[in-house]
């Protein structure tokens, strides 16, 4: 038996992405296919639906159009549906199933199904009954493909779903109807309920493979592997299943024990940062300030072997609470005059800085106190906003607007024919589309890029940032309409390089912060990556002097462990990012995208930097009001 095993009560596969992962679920459900094929047998797929599968399925359309891979003996059963709602309807899983996989290859129409919502309620028990009498007409389910919610539910089995439920209508989970949201005009047009398979009829598969991709399924996957077995997390109920794989990237994966405490797993080896990260996480674990370990806690917390490799716990406390020491420092740009083991260089200063914020808030909401400090200290800042940010503008706050701009006309006597008709097109748009949950037109868009670009510099001027140093990128991926973007592309690394050549900065900031559930900020990241690597491939004499700094965004902060700068805040500090944060009027209150957190993105922020210094605190260093964190890119 393997060390992971004994944590692990579930196989994993792990991939470095998703792209990578779901390239192996789809050749895994080809091989069953063709297998099936020359047996001259019917293939039996249970299929589901969200953002998990959607890699997956332009794969296998892929592998349909150009590896001749047929689905004419598919027969397929989806999980769950919305109800009540009209199968016309777009957001729909009916028609997500449609767009994505079955329009796009041979399966015959009359061999899919996807639960009804549309069926009046009191026809809905024999409905499902039937749905489940299918399935097993059919032969059963030979494989069925699920993802997981962050509460840990499997189809819409919500937590507390019994283990011997069957196919049924069952309520949705305010956090699932928050993560889901997004596909709808408002939260209000959301259905409350679903129709779902059962936990009972998922586990009569007779294989199963479910994904997770992302930071933000991490928790679930460590509770679902290697927790108990409870309805209180459904997926964990497939530790009874006797042939359950889980497929994730590196990403989902990373809370597993063999990745937090791999000195559990058996040998490791003690890298500087493994001793920090072990050090650190045992001192919060019990309670105890760093330079009150002894080697009675090493050894009870499974660090024997960290003792016999550095000595006593005293010299591994010392060198631990130095490291972490060293990470605090009010001058994240440098100072005029030597610090003792800065995490940033002395020189050059003052230096020019370039913080890259995915969405046009993500700058003050993520690091406001350190971009305050950056131009309070003296240092050229440069903003890039990467995304116009135009989808989590609400239609009523565009109409509010519109309204705005219609009335200044009339109170100002301007008779400007072009600015009305778009202004009257504009309401007349917005008052068709409710309820509808139709894209935005161009206009629309625009308007909303226009609001929250506006916000932006009006924060820019709250800190001091001059006209010059503001940059509207409007990176050409993020211009879909829909929170599905498109991957990035040369234009979006053209336009990166072209500012990072104009800036030449000796300090980039840039979300880190993989755990946006809707992508923007990964991309981001990326095309930041890849330009600044293009530019060092390309000799940029300015390059070899510029440090990268990533800040995590409004889902999760960095682990304490990991942190090498610490920003300490003031309560005056921590008041002045607050206002800063609330010139983004349009992104207050209920916004569209927020994911399953209902907090406000200010909330979020003063809690998870008041957090930090919590913890700062907690391990035997000074207590301040808040803290931000950055960790160190290397290129």
């Amino acid at each position: 038996m393997k060390m992971v095993d004994s944590f692990e009560k579930i196989p994993l596969e792990i991939f470095p992405d998703a792209q990578q992962g779901s390239v192996f679920v789809a050749q895994e459900i080809a091989a069953l296919i063709r297998r099936k094929q020359q047996n001259k047998e019917t293939c039996v797929l249970g299929l589901s639906t969200g953002s998990s599968p959607l890699k997956l399925y332009a794969e296998l359309v892929r592998m349909y159009k150009e590896e001749n891979l047929s689905f004419r003996n598919v027969i397929s059963f989806n999980l769950d549906e919305y109800y009540p709602i009209d199968r016309e309807a777009p957001q729909s899983y009916y028609q997500f199933m449609r767009k994505n996989l079955f329009d796009h290859i041979d399966i015959e129409p009359s061999n899919y199904h996807v639960p009804d919502g549309q069926l009046p309620k009191d026809a809905m028990k024999k409905y499902c009954s039937d749905y489940e009498q299918a399935i097993e007409t059919a032969g059963g389910i030979d494989l069925q493909i699920l993802g997981i919610g962050t509460n840990g539910h499997i189809g819409f089995n919500e937590p507390g779903s019994s283990l011997y439920s069957k196919t049924r209508i069952t309520p949705l989970e305010n956090s699932t109807r928050l993560s889901n949201a997004g596909d709808f005009p408002s939260i209000t047009n959301m259905p409350r309920l679903s129709v779902t398979m059962g936990i009972s009829t998922i586990l009569k598969s007779k294989r199963i493979i479910l994904m997770a991709w992302g930071y933000p399924k991490g928790s679930v996957i460590q509770k679902s592997v290697e927790g108990p077995a409870t309805e209180e997390v459904p997926a964990s109920l497939l530790q009874q299943h006797d042939d359950t794989l889980f497929v994730t990237d590196q990403a989902a994966a990373a809370l597993l024990t063999r990745f937090t405490a791999p000195w559990l797993m058996g040998e490791c080896e003690w890298t500087k940062e493994f001793i920090r990260k072990a050090v650190v996480n045992t001192a919060l674990k019990l309670g105890k300030p760093i330079l009150s370990l002894t080697d009675k806690d090493y050894n009870e917390q499974g660090l024997s072997d960290l003792l016999a490799v550095k000595g006593d716990a005293y010299e591994i406390n010392l060198e631990v609470f130095y490291m972490v020491r060293d990470s605090i420092t009010g001058w994240p740009g440098g100072k005029n005059q030597p610090l003792p083991n800065p995490p940033e260089r002395m020189s050059p200063y003052p230096k020019r800085c370039l913080i890259f914020s995915p969405h046009p808030d993500d700058d003050i909401i993520s690091m406001g106190g350190t971009f305050m400090r950056l131009h309070d200290q003296g240092h050229e800042v440069h903003v890039g906003y990467q995304t116009s940010g135009n989808i989590a503008v609400t239609d009523e706050f565009v109409t509010r607007f519109v309204d705005f701009a219609v009335g200044f006309e009339l109170l100002s006597g301007i008779d400007n024919k072009r600015s009305s008709q778009i202004l009257k097109d504009a309401k007349s748009y917005l008052k068709q589309k409710k309820g509808t949950g139709a894209l935005d037109s161009p206009e629309i868009r625009a308007i909303k890029g226009l609001i929250r670009r506006t916000e932006a510099s009006a924060t820019c001027r709250y800190v001091g940032i001059k006209e010059e140093g503001i940059h509207f990128l409007n990176l050409p991926f993020y211009e879909t309409g829909t929170i599905e973007k498109n991957p990035m592309s040369e234009a979006d690394i053209k336009i990166t390089m072209d500012l990072l050549r104009s800036v030449k900065p000796h300090q980039v900031y840039c979300a880190g912060d993989l755990a946006d559930p809707h992508g923007t900020h990964k991309v981001c990241l990326d095309i930041v990556f890849e330009s600044l690597k293009r530019l060092k491939a390309a000799g940029e004499p300015w390059i070899k002097d510029c440090w990268v700094w990533l800040y995590k965004g409004a889902w999760q902060e960095w682990d304490v462990s990991e942190i090498e700068m610490a920003i300490p805040m003031s309560p005056d500090q921590v008041l002045k990012k607050r206002f800063g944060i609330f010139i983004h009027q349009s992104q207050k209150d209920m916004v569209p995208f927020q994911g399953a957190d209902s907090r406000e993105f200010w909330q979020r922020a003063e809690d998870r930097n008041a957090n930090t210094a919590s913890l700062y605190a907690q391990l035997g260093l000074t207590k301040y009001a808040a803290m931000e964190a950055f960790v160190r890119w290397h290129y």
